[in-house]
């Protein structure tokens, strides 16, 4: 297959999903697992693949505007003008919904987290699908996820009933996601879209409670997630586990001792978060005792990256 796939492909796989079967494709910001989000029992097999519990809702991700109001309850002044700014792009809006979008996607929840990606290839096959793609992380749940065409193949085998190559992804981790189904904006995700770029458009914007239970509000809000199978630790200063031989993850901090790689990391906030996933799977594949991390600032623009480093270690050196 092309590294980025062409329009017989992209057909191709909009056939399996109208017939209720399971497609992984690229997006910008990581690769997703998609089936027809009006289709229970397809919606379905993208949690039995996943191992994802049915307390954790499903983005549904959509080729227009017309196409996100078609299954939401209303569509307030404030997600036209998010969507006219941010869409396509890595940017969730949580509505209320429809009764036509099945509560398998929203794990029983009233709303609905959508979303138009900035990808050509995912725009393509929703376009020719005709449908809306319900498409979570294409990994098992709590793993790594992926951003190239390989890295699903290597979490999810044949249990795929078709992979789009398109290409690294450029964003690298996963959308913002922000609820406007209540008085005022919240911040449920943290993602490729700061929260002081929402604030610009909108003003300001709240964080989500916490000590909720039951149905997260949304994906990626589980403590433990964007693991990699092997131990990763938040290193200070350049303090490293001291057992075993591990990769070193380098920002600013030079390692204390010698190690088995050190693999050094972007300046900025975007390009780190562009290569973080890439990186932490380049690592997790060189069969060593432990992944260490050198943190990077702890400032605005640096808040997506933490949430995932934080939901992804095992513990940190300090």
């Amino acid at each position: 297959m092309s590294p980025i796939a062409d329009s017989g492909e992209i057909e191709r796989a909009a056939a399996l999903l109208r017939t209720g079967r399971l497609v992984a494709f690229p997006t910008e910001t990581v690769y997703g697992l998609g089936a027809n989000a009006l289709d229970p029992e397809a919606v379905a097999r993208i949690y039995v693949v996943k191992h994802r519990p049915a307390t954790s809702p499903l983005i549904v991700h959509v080729d227009s505007v017309e196409m996100a109001q078609s299954l939401v309850a209303g569509w307030p002044d404030i997600a036209s003008r998010l969507a006219q700014k941010f869409w396509p792009g890595p940017l969730t809006l949580v509505l209320r919904k429809k009764p036509a979008v099945p509560d398998m996607v929203t794990a029983n929840l009233s709303t609905v987290g959508l979303r138009m990606p900035a990808h050509p290839v995912a725009l393509a096959l929703i376009k020719a699908a005709r449908l809306p793609l319900a498409a979570p992380s294409a990994n098992r749940f709590t793993e790594l996820s992926p951003t190239t065409a390989e890295h699903v193949r290597r979490s999810l085998g044949t249990e795929v009933d078709y992979v789009l190559d398109g290409g690294r992804c450029s964003v690298g981790i996963e959308s913002t996601v922000l609820s406007l189904a209540g008085p005022t904006p919240v911040l449920l995700r943290p993602g490729g879209i700061s929260r002081a770029e929402l604030e610009l458009i909108i003003g300001g914007v709240t964080s989500p409670q916490q000590g909720q239970t039951g149905s997260h509000p949304a994906p990626g809000m589980h403590p433990r997630h964007y693991s990699p199978r092997t131990a990763l630790y938040l290193a200070t200063n350049g303090k490293l586990p001291d057992h075993g031989h591990g990769i070193y993850l380098e920002y600013t901090h030079p390692a204390e001792r010698p190690t088995f790689a050190t693999i050094p990391m972007p300046a900025t906030a975007s390009d780190y978060a562009a290569v973080l996933y890439e990186r932490l799977h380049q690592a997790d594949a060189a069969d060593v005792d432990w992944i260490a991390v050198d943190l990077p600032p702890n400032a605005p623009e640096w808040e997506a990256v933490h949430d995932r480093l934080r939901r992804a270690a095992t513990e940190s050196e300090t």
